[in-house]
């Protein structure tokens, strides 16, 4: 077989892509970033605004199922469209005043259209990128996330600063709907799609194999623990340098981007590494597996010696450095699923490696509120909260390093669907 070329418009795609996943990102953190004024003004207990940073999470992996089996059928030029309609009309609602309930049930729907925003921007932009190509613009689309956070947060905390939080929730409305003109205009479908040929050679393998694998159960087990740790990100990292190291909200937003910045370096980092290695012969095990895994077991040791370390700077810089190293994980478990799942199999198995993995944020934001608020004082309660996550992060990484084998996954899977039974 000779290599698959790029086609033509790849880059662009790609671009729109990044800012779809930039929009998805502003839309999660703006809860996190303005939590205090959040539970000032509608009187919120540490566990209710956990629970409120939890509900973002309650549809998101059921959503990312459903429509992760949605888009091996229907276009995902469609499915993006519809999903960023959603996000964008499910902000509009905080303009005005709201209660608990209401703020509560917009990021249950807000989360449900989000859900799949990942999965199936990675299944799309797989459609203009043969396999050895595509670890450098899963890279940049998952740093939509942290350019989302980046670019948003000073704009987001001025209008919280000098207007009002519930002015931040409707300027990401608006530019949601820019971003949907925009698709509308540019957006195409990739042609790298399955043909009939394609199909011939690459047969169907069943769900069962493909999702007790261990590669996708490594998978999801290893991104748990990052998603765990991005999940406090995007809820508790505002509130705790508030609320528990004393900053002022002006200045916690410029200090909220921090993770981010450095989070971004490490996932491009791991996107070049990558394709580096694999150019010079190593093997997806060594290219994706262990690069991917190795970053969340320094992490969480990291993150372990936070409650031990003394001042706010060294404190922030442990939880920026400890919580950031684990983006690399993002970047090559895509890849790797795509390694071995049927091209008309693949967005489906992206999505409900998606919709698992994120199940650590519905625990992770309610965790950590829970602690603060039985603890003797918030910041004891904050570092408990951060050594559960160490532990997490430790615990997931060595489940990566144990059964992320993606180079022999394939060669497997397929003599097991060559047999007669799966017939």
């Amino acid at each position: 077989m000779t290599a698959q070329t790029t086609p033509k418009g790849a880059w662009k795609i790609t671009f729109l892509l990044f800012l779809f996943m930039l929009v998805n990102f502003a839309d999660k953190i703006v809860v996190g970033l303005a939590g205090a004024p959040i539970m000032d003004e509608l009187k919120l207990q540490p566990e209710q605004f956990g629970l409120l940073g939890s509900s973002f999470f309650l549809l998101f992996s059921i959503s990312a199922i459903v429509v992760g089996f949605i888009v091996n059928r229907v276009a995902t030029r469609w499915v993006l469209l519809a999903m960023a309609v959603i996000w964008s009309l499910a902000q509009f609602p905080m303009v005005g005043t709201v209660s608990f309930t209401t703020l509560l049930i917009c990021r249950v729907i807000l989360g449900a259209g989000e859900g799949p925003a990942f999965s199936v921007a990675a299944h799309a932009v797989y459609k203009w990128f043969p396999d050895e190509k595509r670890t450098l613009p899963t890279a940049i689309l998952s740093q939509g996330s942290a350019f989302g956070v980046i670019l948003a947060v000073p704009a987001l905390n001025w209008i919280i600063v000098n207007h009002s939080w519930h002015y931040a929730f409707g300027a990401l409305g608006v530019v949601g709907l820019m971003w949907v003109v925009a698709w509308m205009v540019m957006g195409k479908e990739g042609p790298l799609v399955q043909t009939v040929a394609m199909a011939a050679a690459d047969p169907r393998v069943p769900y069962f194999q493909l999702l007790t694998s261990r590669t996708f159960i490594g998978c999801c087990a290893a991104t748990f623990g990052a998603y765990w740790a991005l999940s406090l990100g995007l809820t508790w990292f505002t509130p705790f340098i508030v609320k528990g190291l004393g900053f002022s909200q002006k200045d916690a937003g410029w200090i909220s981007v921090l993770p981010w910045v450095f989070g971004a370096v490490v996932v491009l980092l791991t996107g070049w590494i990558s394709q580096v290695m694999l150019a010079r012969g190593f093997t997806t095990r060594g290219a994706r597996g262990v690069l991917g895994s190795v970053p969340l077991i320094v992490g969480g040791v990291i993150l372990a010696a936070l409650p031990h370390v003394n001042g706010a700077g060294l404190q922030i810089a442990f939880l920026v450095i400890g919580s950031g190293l684990c983006g690399s994980i993002y970047v090559v478990c895509p890849p790797m699923l795509g390694e071995f799942t049927p091209v008309q199999q693949r967005g489906a198995v992206i999505a409900i490696y998606g919709a698992i993995y994120t199940l650590a944020g519905i625990l992770a934001p309610w965790v950590m509120g829970s602690m603060i608020q039985h603890a003797a004082v918030p910041l004891d309660g904050y570092m408990t909260g951060f050594t559960i996550n160490a532990v997490v992060l430790v615990v997931s990484g060595l489940l990566g390093l144990l059964l992320l084998w993606p180079n022999t996954e394939r060669a497997r899977l397929m003599a097991l669907a060559a047999q007669p039974k799966f017939a």
